[in-house]
């Protein structure tokens, strides 16, 4: 899994071509460090058709809100550089996140 900083964000996520999943996570976030082996999982088994990364947003703040990043967990899926879906808060389980992988490793 590809670890984002505000200096490859850009690069790695918004001027890719294809489906870059970003896990957004937080310093002493429980339900985030929780989330992150099930996405370490899938990243594994799906890693071949969609591109897993991670950003800290404890230390990309600016980043993460100029993404509307405004709650974690969060785990964003954009296609060509758009976001075109995410899972937030309570939505963001790994049932979820595994459905979401499924429907766009398609």
């Amino acid at each position: 899994m590809l670890e984002l900083d505000r200096k490859n964000f850009e690069e790695e996520v918004l001027q890719a071509e294809g489906t870059v999943l970003v896990d957004f996570f937080g310093d002493g976030c429980v339900p985030c460090a929780a989330l992150k082996p099930h996405v370490e999982a899938l990243a594994e088994e799906y890693g071949d058709k969609i591109k897993f990364t991670c950003l800290n947003t404890s230390k990309a703040r600016r980043l993460a809100i100029s993404q509307k990043i405004l709650g974690l967990p969060v785990v964003a899926i954009y296609q060509n550089g758009e976001k075109v879906t995410e899972l937030v808060k309570e939505a963001c389980t790994k049932e979820a996140v595994a459905e979401l992988v499924k429907q766009y490793a398609e």
